[in-house]
């Protein structure tokens, strides 16, 4: 995409990401945002980043690197987060977010990544999938209280 920049997330960006978020699903989740960009913010290990062509947010990544969560070391990302502004998916944004991420976490020592996706979401999982994710040996496990 021409005039592509990838950068580092900043909490000023909360607006384009609550933005891009009321877009895909449907609802404002400001507050939400808010607490998870400052959460983001405190966090040293976090690893995200913004897409913007001319100034304008279009899309987003947030990634985190373990600290021995789950017994998983430190050389374990995450992707928690992806969103793309609908009027521009499919035009290779999520892949040069993903691909940015990629890279910064493994500069800093990452040798593998995770990530969470429903199995019913058929788009997701193409997209990881041809990102190179294959299903791993974690199982999420989950009790409905």
């Amino acid at each position: 995409m021409e005039y592509l920049k990838i950068r580092p997330l900043r909490i000023d960006d909360l607006e384009a990401i609550v933005a891009i978020d009321e877009k895909v699903l449907g609802e404002k989740r400001r507050d939400y945002w808010e607490k998870k960009l400052q959460m983001m913010d405190d966090k040293a290990s976090q690893v995200s980043l913004v897409a913007e062509v001319q100034g304008n947010v279009l899309g987003f990544i947030l990634g985190d690197i373990s600290g021995w969560e789950f017994g998983v070391p430190d050389t374990i990302g995450w992707i928690d987060t992806i969103g793309v502004d609908p009027a521009h998916q499919k035009k290779g944004l999520a892949t040069a977010l993903s691909q940015e991420l990629i890279q910064r976490l493994k500069a800093i020592g990452v040798r593998t990544i995770y990530t969470l996706v429903s199995w019913d979401d058929w788009d997701l999982l193409q997209f990881f999938h041809a990102m190179g994710f294959t299903r791993g040996d974690m199982i999420n496990l989950e009790l409905k209280i």
